[in-house]
């Protein structure tokens, strides 16, 4: 493994306080010093990362790799190709929720998962395993294998355990080997058959809706039962200004909780979906305005941590039902950097807070040492040009999901480069010298 240096960028390393002007040094998988050169370093590449931020490589919380099961034709993503696309748009690491097919609910799935993403060359993937046997809510998954089998966490995706004592001896076998919970709050009962937030727009419309307190409620019952069995747990998308708060209380209590949020929750609202729109159906459902910037408040108090894309990839024919039938999701690995340095850009978040929801945020949820640039962390970075202008469109889409309410549009800022484990693994616009 050679060595290779990245000079003159701006380096952003939130969680060590650092954002300056400087060169990195990477050596062995590793970052070998930051600023001066280590004494007997050679690099055998240099990149020019000058005008370029250079930041820790991104970590994705959720990320599906395959298409959903009732649209998946075959000839639509794959493991390893998203894992490829995850890379082009500086994504190191990320996780994927249990909901593959078949269900991650065995350490044989788990395992096939990490093998195929390693053949892709892209991004590593940590898989969650399910939480109970099939995601179906009876029965517990075998917790202590699928943590032997490289799962970071347990989950049961986007099916509620409706049963919450099911879900009690869950989080305690989970608290037993301080395995991270990975929790969709919401009641299954309040959500019912919705598929719009419950206010104005759904009113209008006609659409069936779910309401805050499908979320609210099932956040209540969660952290109740993460009090008393004394798990670690995490809110994977949360979407209401009450949620916030409620974790925010929790966490001041001193909870062992965190949280996370999908980036078109803090783009979009619920007018958005426009007469219909089926790209920007998700679940959970885009809310209101006022959620929207308690969302962006929770990020810079701390009561969120992570900002994540919730990639769905669908095949074409997925979004091309009407809007109540429509598959939900939205395919975000090549999106999800450019759209969260572009809330710093607009002043809705500090660039400190942007770059720490996708790096040491994430990291400090699966307890992994990554998502930082200090001397021995892994030699996981991202050089984006924030200068870059680049139209999405379906050709420049790396991911095989071309569904995106961002298509046609001009964007600002995308990844140079992406160094996984001290490897070049994308390369797009940074210049590099061999030596």
């Amino acid at each position: 493994m050679s060595d290779l240096q990245i000079t003159g960028g701006r380096l952003i390393d939130p969680a060590n306080g650092v954002d300056e002007v400087t060169d990195l040094f990477l050596s062995g998988g590793a970052v070998a010093g930051v600023g001066k050169k280590p004494k007997n370093f050679s690099a055998a590449q240099c990149i020019d990362a000058a005008g370029m931020l250079v930041l820790p490589g991104v970590i994705d919380l959720c990320a599906r790799l395959q298409p959903g099961e009732a649209h998946a034709s075959g000839a639509g993503a794959t493991i390893a190709g998203e894992t490829r696309a995850a890379a082009a748009g500086g994504i190191t690491r990320l996780l994927c929720p249990p909901d593959t097919a078949p269900v991650a609910d065995t350490p044989a799935v788990a395992r096939m998962i990490q093998d195929r993403a390693a053949a892709g060359g892209g991004a590593r993937v940590h898989p969650l395993g399910a939480l109970t046997v099939g995601l179906r809510g009876e029965r517990l998954a075998d917790m202590a294998l699928l943590m032997d089998a490289g799962c970071a966490g347990v989950g049961n995706a986007q099916t509620a355990v409706g049963n919450t004592l099911v879900m009690r001896r869950a989080m305690q076998y989970a608290a037993t080997y301080n395995l991270p919970v990975f929790v969709r709050a919401c009641d299954p009962w309040l959500q019912g058959n919705g598929v719009a937030h419950e206010g104005e727009i759904s009113t209008r419309f006609g659409l069936p809706a779910i309401p805050e307190a499908a979320e609210t409620a099932g956040v209540a019952r969660d952290l109740a039962l993460i009090e008393t069995s004394g798990a670690r747990a995490h809110f994977d998308l949360i979407s209401t200004a009450r949620a916030v708060e409620m974790i925010a209380e929790a966490r001041e209590r001193g909870l062992a909780v965190s949280a996370g949020v999908a980036v078109h929750q803090l783009h979009f609202n619920e007018g958005d979906i426009g007469a219909f729109d089926p790209r920007y159906k998700v679940f959970p459902p885009l809310r209101t305005e006022n959620d929207r910037r308690a969302l962006l408040r929770g990020l810079e108090e701390n009561a969120i941590g992570a900002i994540c894309s919730d990639h769905q990839p669908h095949d074409a024919d997925a979004k091309l039902a009407p809007f109540v039938e429509a598959a939900p999701g939205i395919s975000g690995l090549d999106t999800l950097l450019s759209m969260t340095l572009e809330l710093a850009e607009r002043g809705e978040l500090r660039l400190a807070t942007a770059v720490a929801a996708l790096t040491s945020g994430p990291a400090a949820v699966i307890g992994m040492d990554a998502g930082h640039l200090a001397r021995g962390a892994p030699a996981d970075v991202c050089v984006f040009d924030p200068a870059r202008e680049w139209t999405l469109d379906e050709n420049a889409m790396q991911s095989s999901g071309k569904n995106s309410p961002w298509l046609g549009r001009k964007l600002r800022g995308r990844a140079a480069a992406t160094i996984i484990g001290g490897e070049i693994a994308h390369l797009d616009g940074a210049p590099v010298t061999e030596r």
